[in-house]
């Protein structure tokens, strides 16, 4: 052989690795663990949350800036909320503003559903435009801003 000859190969004695390959597999080896996993646990367990009480609730504005919360069965005022109010007010605006996007007459007052539920959880509800707020999740000095309305009365 000559030094200007090419060097041929006639076979090669070892094949390198294609990272492709290692790729695929360790893909399909990803996939066939979680199908194992998804077909061998058991399925998660439903929790059904029941209510314990509800209370239907009419929220009025009055004329000095201050909140009348009126029970829509009988009409007597249950609480009268006066001064800033910020969780009280910021609440049911967004429920009011649900109804805005629902296109729903504001002029005439629909009630709401106050619900006490097991664990000392509250949820307030629009059945108007079926949207909820779960007031727990605001914090214990926020709920109680509405737990106040449902001990005395729920």
């Amino acid at each position: 052989m000559k030094a200007s000859e090419p060097l041929q190969w006639t076979a090669r004695a070892r094949r390198e690795f294609n990272p492709a390959i290692g790729f695929a597999l360790f893909a399909l080896a990803c996939l066939m663990i979680v199908g194992w996993v998804r077909l061998t646990s058991p399925a998660p367990a439903q929790t059904v949350i029941t209510p314990t009480a509800k209370r239907v609730l009419d929220f009025i504005d009055q004329p000095d800036g201050s909140i009348n919360v009126m029970d829509h069965d009988s009409g007597a005022v249950i609480e009268r909320f006066s001064g800033e109010q910020g969780f009280l007010r910021g609440t049911l605006r967004a429920l009011v503003r649900e109804r805005k996007v629902h296109g729903l007459d504001l002029r005439q007052p629909q009630p709401f559903e106050l619900i006490a539920h097991d664990g000392n959880r509250l949820t307030l509800r629009d059945p108007a435009t079926g949207s909820t707020i779960a007031l727990e999740s605001f914090g214990p000095t926020n709920t109680a801003v509405f737990a106040q309305i449902g001990r005395a009365h729920v």
